[in-house]
This record gives C-alpha cells, structure tokens and sequence, in this order.
C-alpha cells in the first residue's frame, strides 16, 4: 500500500507530459479514373445469381435424358433431399445448411453410360455451405473400399473419385461409379458417372474440369 501512494505522490509532482497533436497530414488522393467495374461474362456473382441452369455443361449431342427429365432443370429443396439415404435428416440439414436452389442435367449415352451433374447454391449468411457440402462429398466418397480419388486441378482442394468395384444387387446387372466434388464461392458441384463397365479417370476428371471452368 506505501509503494502505491509513494507513485500517486510522485505523479503528482511531475509537469503533465504533453499529449500528441490530434491532426495528421492529410494523404494526397489519387487522380485518374478508377478500375473499369467488371463486364456480366468477368463477375461471378452477377453469372451465379442468373439462370444458374445455364452454367451446367450441355447434353451432348444425341445423348437423351437419364433420370430427370420432366424436372426443367431445377430440384427443389424437397427433391435434393430424396437424394440422401435418410431424406429426412438429409432435408434438416439442407435447411440448416443455407439451401437456395439446385440446378440439374443428366444424360444416357449409348445403353448403359449415363452422367448427372447438380450445382447446388447456398445463402451463406452464416454458414459457409457449399464448401461444407463438398467436404462432405468428399468424406462419403472416399469412405467406399476400391476407391481412387485424385485432386481436381484448378479447382483448390476438388477431387474426382473411380470406385474400382461395382454395386451389386441380386437381379440387377453390376453398376460401376465415378464421383467427383468441388466448390466455388456459394456453388457446390458435384458429378456422377455410371456404367456396366469400370469408368475411365479421365472421364470423369475431364467433365469435371470442364463444369468448374463454366463456373
């Protein structure tokens, strides 16, 4: 207690120190005109709020439509959610997970090769959605035996998956798969390959790549 009041004392006794001066010189501002704002084709937010159907790859020619064909495109929140293995809890996740909207193509080529792509955006107010969506793509894709996933490139942490062995089911021909999951901004992508034959790396590596570069 002495050593605290001794301080006040000598405090007390001292000149006040004199503050700095408030004002600081001001900063020259730039001249010359500002950065062109960028065109509709450059700025991904102004291409992800439009027809989000438009940035999904294109049939190709000849190919018909595999699984959803009276679907315009869209999936609804109800749809997406028919997708998981529990649909219920996959629906209270979607919600707490910032769902806006899924866009969907699918096609058939030949008798048995057929592929379906969705990019499923998210609000992101408080949860980063789509980037946890692919994350969970690829936690449940590389969980199945006989799975080779390598990186997508150009795409940050996106991978493809080839699941070496086929889903087999009593009465049913042996069906094989190839996944492959990214993200960019509020979009989550994610692709599905199917065959009676094993499915080719490239192939799915390459739609892919080509998908996220429409993003």
């Amino acid at each position: 207690m002495a050593g605290t009041c001794v301080g006040y004392l000598v405090q007390a006794d001292r000149e006040p120190t004199a503050l700095p001066p408030l004002s600081q010189p001001s900063a020259a501002q730039a001249k010359g005109a500002g950065p062109e704002p960028l065109s509709a084709a450059q700025d991904r937010e102004v291409k992800a709020d439009g027809d989000l159907r438009k940035l999904l790859l294109k049939k190709p020619r000849g190919a018909r439509a595999a699984f959803y064909p009276d679907s315009g495109g869209w999936m609804s929140l109800a749809d997406y959610a028919e997708t998981y293995d529990k649909p219920a809890s996959g629906f209270a996740d979607l919600v707490a997970g910032e769902f806006r909207r899924a866009a969907v193509t699918d096609w058939r080529e030949g008798g048995t090769y057929s592929v379906e792509i969705r990019l499923v955006q998210y609000r992101q107010e408080e949860t980063l959605g789509a980037a946890d969506a692919a994350d969970g793509g690829y936690y449940w894709a590389g969980k199945d035996a006989g799975t080779d996933g390598r990186p997508i490139p150009g795409t940050g942490d996106g991978m493809a998956y080839v699941h070496n062995k086929p889903h087999s089911e009593p009465g049913y021909v042996d069906v094989y798969s190839a996944e492959a999951h990214a993200w960019r901004g509020d979009i989550a992508m994610e692709i599905w390959v199917y065959d009676t034959k094993p499915v080719p790396k490239a192939k799915i590596m390459d739609l892919a790549k080509r998908q996220m570069e429409r993003l």
